[in-house]
Order: structure tokens, then sequence, then C-alpha cells
């Protein structure tokens, strides 16, 4: 079998005219470490290659109006490196460096496993914790799409088969914000997760939460975030009571995957205990930074 053609385009629109051309049947590569195993494996066959190595500023994280924005070619071990992303995302800092190994993050780009939508990854769960959205560059032009709405099924995004992620922006978290992402893998430290926990805790003065979010990759075929559950713990303390219904609301919401990670019920389980321990430190971090509950009952 022939290896398929592989173009380098200059431009995203010629990208996009390329992958037009071929209706479908060609492939994006940026870091192609997910792509070249696919294809290897035989479990894609693309007609064509579209290669955006040449494409120039995709490979830039700036900040800018409260929006830090990285671009489709900055690599893994660039935003876990970045004093900007560090900064203003740390949680995103902190998902893109367990990814897989040193090897893969040196290669690996963000726009890469954002258009990949695998389940079992890190990344997408704080895209969604912190509202992230993606811009995508079309034949017809350009169009943002939030990450709930990019995600939408096992491998499967709401992109157009001619479309191209060119960036990924996430709104600057609140410095009095504490944000952690825990990551759970049953088989080595270095396997995909088995399920992905990351979380958002703000703790006002007087001990109430001011902002509380929850998302949970890796455990089904989308991040779950249920923002109704979020809603309620609003103006009121995360004591040990709240935080365990905030974790029996997403047991009960997961639609698990089952694979070789664990089962359904097993996902289920750690999910509840993850969303715990990552609560309870990051609550425990705010209070410590605002001196929340101090002297008070």
């Amino acid at each position: 079998m022939s290896s398929p053609p592989i173009f380098f385009p200059r431009t995203l629109a010629e990208a996009c005219e390329i992958l037009a051309d071929y209706d479908g049947q060609a492939k994006v590569v940026a870091g192609a470490t997910a792509l070249s195993l696919l294809m290897g494996q035989k479990l894609v066959d693309p007609e064509g290659l579209v290669s955006l190595s040449r494409i120039p500023d995709l490979d830039r994280i700036t900040v800018a109006d409260g929006v830090l924005t990285l671009g489709a070619l900055v690599k893994h071990t660039e935003v876990d490196r970045s004093e900007l992303v560090r900064e203003h995302a740390p949680v995103l800092a902190q998902s893109f460096a367990v990814v897989g190994n040193p090897r893969i993050r040196a290669a690996a780009t963000v726009g890469g496993v954002l258009a990949e939508a695998d389940y079992a990854s890190d990344p997408p769960a704080p895209v969604v914790l912190l509202d992230g959205w993606v811009t995508a560059v079309g034949p017809h032009g350009t169009r943002e799409i939030a990450a709930t709405d990019l995600f939408v099924g096992f491998y499967e995004t709401s992109l157009e088969p001619d479309e191209v992620i060119s960036h990924l922006h996430v709104p600057v978290t609140d410095p009095a914000a504490f944000t952690s992402y825990l990551k759970y893998s049953s088989r080595s430290a270095e396997d995909r997760p088995c399920v992905g926990v990351a979380v958002l805790v703000r703790v006002d003065d007087d001990g109430s939460c001011a902002d509380v979010r929850v998302s949970v990759g890796a455990a089904a075929e989308v991040p779950l975030r249920l923002r109704e559950v979020e809603r309620e713990a609003i103006g009121h303390r995360l004591d040990e009571a709240r935080i365990a219904r905030i974790g029996q609301a997403y047991a009960d919401a997961l639609d698990p995957i089952e694979d070789v990670r664990g089962s359904g019920w097993y996902r289920t389980e750690m999910t509840r205990n993850l969303i715990s321990r990552a609560l309870t430190n990051a609550r425990d971090a705010s209070a410590r930074a605002t001196g929340a509950g101090e002297n008070k009952p």
C-alpha cells in the first residue's frame, strides 16, 4: 500500500481548500502522535495528508483582554513550561504536563489533542472547566466553537471535514481561585487516564463558596460538567456533606466508558473519589489564602 501524498500549505485557507478537494478523505497533520499510530494500525487510511507545519503564527501563546490564546501548533511541553499559561490558566498547564511521556509531549499539539477528541485524554476536561473555545477555519470562513459543543462523542467533534482548528482560547483564571487537575491511571503513570477531574474553587472571606466548577474527563465519551450542580453550591460552605453531594451528582449523571483501564462501575467510583479529593484540596488552599473561617464558628 502506497503512502498518501502530503501537502504543506502556507495558509489556513489553502489547507481548507485541499481538505475540501479531498471531500473528507484527507487528514490534518500537526504533531501526528495519534494519527501515525492509527495509520500504522490501519484504523484510518487517508487519501491525503495536510500538514500545518509551514503555516505561520500557529505556535504562539498570547494574553489579551482577559483571554489566553494558544495556537494550534503549540506543543504540549510548551503549554506546560509557559509562564503565561502557568500564571493565567495553571490547571491547563497542569493537565498538559501529564499527557503520555516527554517524547509525546514534545511533539503533540494543542490543536491535535482537541481535534482528535480522544475520550481518554487529559486536556479536554480543563478546557471545558475554563469555558474554553476554539477558532475553526473553513472554506466558508471562521467560526468560534465552545468546548462543550466541540466534543460531541467517541472520537467525534462538531468540526466539518474541511475545517481546521487554528486557536484555543480560555478566559484568564481569577487569581483568587484555586484550580486542580487530578489524573488517575490504572495501569502506569504514563498511561492515558482512567479518570481525570479538573476543579476550580474560590472561597469568600466568610468561608462561603463564591465559585465552584467541576469537569470530569476520560470517564465517558465527552467531558462532563454539571453547571446546575455548581450553581447550587454557590453561597454555601463546601463542607464534607456538600462535597459528597457534588460527587454523587456526577456519579449519578455519568455514562461511563468501559475499556481496559476500568469498568463502568470502577470509573464511577473513581470519579466520586477524585472529585472529593480535588474539591477538598482546592477549598482548603483557597481558605488559607483568604483567611476564610479563621476565628469564626
